[in-house]
């Protein structure tokens, strides 16, 4: 992937965050696969809460973190992993990838970076992390042809939430 592909978004606070969420879930369908990494605490769980509000799933969207999983109904069904206690690729495919990866399914898998190996060719990375100025600064990665040709529609739903100075690395 080029420097040129990746997006850098800022959100100002939690209601940007799922804004964020919300405006690349209206180019979601059944098959994709969202990886979130970065920094604990930088949103990754308020960014999934308002994908899954735009695609209309009408429970409350909680941190996976001690079931792995959950699931929802939503316009189509969401699955929402979170990887952090897992041990690597092997593990999650331990767990059946079409299972907690359905076809039928949008996948939002925190901590992706721990299972990237698992991960489908085509994936979407988003990678928080939080500036010195409590913004959080959100990359957009896509990995594989299917996120590469979409580029454009993936920059055109984000544009209003790019960065002003982008290319700040944060260690």
């Amino acid at each position: 992937m080029s420097a040129a592909a990746e997006l850098v978004l800022e959100a100002v606070d939690e209601a940007t965050t799922k804004a964020v969420g919300a405006a690349l879930a209206r180019l979601l369908g059944a098959g994709d696969v969202v990886g979130l990494t970065g920094d604990l605490g930088a949103g990754k769980t308020r960014f999934v809460q308002g994908a899954a509000a735009a695609l209309e799933v009408e429970d409350p969207v909680v941190s996976p973190t001690f079931m792995l999983v959950r699931e929802y109904d939503g316009r189509v069904p969401v699955h929402h992993l979170d990887a952090y206690r897992l041990s690597g690729p092997a593990e999650l495919e331990d767990l059946g990838l079409d299972e907690v990866l359905p076809a039928d399914a949008v996948a939002f898998v925190e901590w992706a970076d721990r299972v990237a190996g698992a991960l489908p060719a085509s994936w979407l990375e988003l990678a928080f992390h939080t500036r010195p100025d409590e913004v959080r600064e959100i990359h957009v990665r896509p990995h594989g042809a299917g996120w590469a040709e979409r580029l454009p529609e993936l920059r055109s739903a984000l544009d209003r939430f790019r960065a002003r100075a982008p290319g700040r690395r944060l260690s």
